[in-house]
């Protein structure tokens, strides 16, 4: 039976926070639960609080030992090099505790035995790499955990199963798998804007290009994932003999496209491999 969470701590609340507090407050299980939040700048968490109880939820700015003293399961949602300043203050907070807590952390590179090692605890960590389009509901979060148990687990997924696709993974992939969907949407971001630049030199107005090149990527995304086939099957099913599209593949494939998109992965994988010190 999947565990519930009373009370749930968010320190930090920038984009990526806030998107996962808005979906954990949307979730089935989120009834009763509490929600705490702290930042660096104390008027971004008040400001989310405020947005969550127009929602309906039970939220509150709180300072970042409140956080750490109140909740069951506490999202760390601060960037890799400032953890070791925050843990320097919550640290003593979570030693002290004599209940159970779940640290969830989305720092990049940085391990759940780093996280274990900086709390100066053994408590469960749950480590994931959550997207931006979570915000909407259509993210991607990959979970690794150590000593979270399979009732914390499946609380935790439900609890997040409104911010989209959820996937177990082990630890030693979560870094290549943040590099694609993690960095994956500015690169989508990129290519949307650039597909856009194309309708605008051939005459549509920039709204429309924008609307029509973000659809296409969308509605390709989706045969993807729900046709099942290859996405080369799906690109050959589009490219008739003697056609214009091929003719624009072949554009593509003449600057590099598909080579470009590769290294933007590795580089934005090495780049955390580097962040964490490998």
């Amino acid at each position: 039976m999947p565990k519930k969470f009373g009370t749930i701590g968010f320190i930090g609340t920038g984009n990526m926070g806030s998107a996962l507090a808005h979906a954990a407050a949307k979730s089935d299980v989120a009834a009763g639960v509490r929600f705490l939040l702290s930042n660096r700048t104390a008027s971004k968490a008040e400001r989310l609080a405020e947005e969550l109880r127009r929602d309906g939820a039970d939220a509150r700015a709180v300072s970042n030992a409140e956080a750490a003293r109140e909740c069951g399961l506490i999202f760390l949602g601060v960037k890799p090099q400032m953890l070791e300043g925050l843990f320097g203050e919550i640290a003593p907070i979570l030693r002290g505790r004599t209940d159970g807590y779940t640290l969830v952390t989305m720092a990049a590179g940085v391990s759940c035995e780093r996280i274990r090692e900086l709390a100066g605890t053994d408590c469960p960590v749950i480590r994931i790499m959550p997207n931006t389009p979570a915000a909407i509901g259509a993210g991607v979060v990959q979970i690794c955990s150590l000593g979270a148990d399979e009732e914390t687990l499946a609380g935790f997924e439900a609890l997040l199963r409104p911010a989209g696709l959820l996937e177990r993974i082990p630890e030693n992939l979560i870094d290549a798998a943040a590099a694609v969907s993690g960095c994956g949407p500015a690169f989508v971001y990129m290519f949307v804007e650039a597909l856009a630049d194309g309708g605008v030199a051939c005459g549509l107005p920039r709204d429309k290009a924008v609307a029509f090149a973000a659809g296409a990527v969308e509605g390709a995304a989706r045969m993807v994932l729900e046709s099942g086939k290859h996405p080369g099957a799906l690109k050959d099913a589009v490219t008739s003999p003697a056609g214009t599209t091929i003719q624009g593949v072949r554009a593509l494939e003449a600057g590099g496209f598909r080579s470009a998109a590769m290294e933007a992965v590795i580089a934005a994988y090495e780049r955390t491999l580097e962040i964490a010190g490998k």
